[in-house]
């Protein structure tokens, strides 16, 4: 059965996707009241408000969670548009038989480097899997240190280990919340989830960047005074969380035409082999 997807959209807080619900009825973004967003200003500390960010050009570090969250998008053509002080993004979203489908044109200097994150965080219950390519590389970072089958090398920014259980942690289980918050990047270009009847798969494209599937497994362990739950599914581009630790071939870069186009493609049907 084919079920498709309503998506809306808050261009003046950051371009933000704060719904994504089937035709049935389920809602797949996450989202928490938090009316400090309101006021925000390019460079202050992010301002979790749930559903889906466009985290560019880092997700952590500097700026938190990028540079588009703080800012209002505007509407031009059939785009939605927002100028960085670096970078222009340009977003396109239209609607499939059972999904979306959204373009995106970053123009910069060429040369610039960026990660960027559709930082999606679902609602999910704790029966819900998240399927990936079986020994896809993985990459776990600090926060996971004390979860794991080894000890943390020191100095190290991430330690690596298969899918879906790199170093011993099993990442591919949304619950039961256990007080954990752990963060990884799976050399990946696809991922569907799996909650109980429902699929909701996401996938991303782009010539000659590196792609990856981020993940933010948050059962209850972050942040440390007031937890809550938050799990997020994040297609990417680049390969780490932090622009400023990436190494060779961990961030997009823009080529000399100045321009960087992908496709991120969002589906209620299964695409597991």
């Amino acid at each position: 059965m084919t079920v498709s997807l309503d998506i809306v959209i808050d261009r003046a807080q950051g371009g933000r996707w704060t719904s994504l619900r089937t035709t049935a009825g389920r809602e797949w973004l996450w989202r928490r009241e938090a009316s400090e967003r309101e006021k925000v200003s390019p460079g202050d500390a992010f301002v979790d408000a749930g559903g889906l960010e466009e985290c560019i050009p880092t997700v952590r570090g500097a700026p938190d969670h990028g540079d588009a969250w703080s800012r209002p998008w505007t509407r031009e053509g059939e785009a939605d548009v927002v100028r960085c002080e670096r970078f222009t993004l340009a977003r396109t979203v239209r609607a499939t038989g059972d999904g979306a489908v959204a373009d995106y044109v970053l123009t910069a200097d060429a040369g610039f480097r960026f990660v960027w994150a559709a930082h999606a965080l679902l609602d999910l219950s704790d029966r819900a899997r998240a399927h990936l390519r079986e020994g896809a590389r993985t990459r776990l970072f600090p926060e996971a240190a004390r979860l794991l089958d080894r000890e943390w090398p020191d100095g190290a920014p991430w330690v690596e280990g298969d899918w879906p259980a790199p170093c011993g942690l099993r990442l591919d289980r949304f619950g039961p919340d256990d007080g954990t918050a752990v963060g990884a990047v799976v050399d990946a270009s696809d991922c569907c989830v799996h909650d109980r009847a429902d699929r909701l798969s996401l996938g991303l494209e782009a010539d000659g960047q590196p792609l990856s599937i981020a993940l933010w497994r948050n059962l209850g362990g972050f942040p440390a005074r007031h937890p809550y739950r938050s799990t997020g599914v994040e297609p990417m581009l680049g390969r780490v969380f932090d622009l400023a630790e990436a190494g060779p071939g961990d961030a997009a870069r823009v080529p000399a035409s100045g321009e960087v186009r992908w496709r991120l493609t969002l589906s209620t049907n299964c695409r597991c082999a």
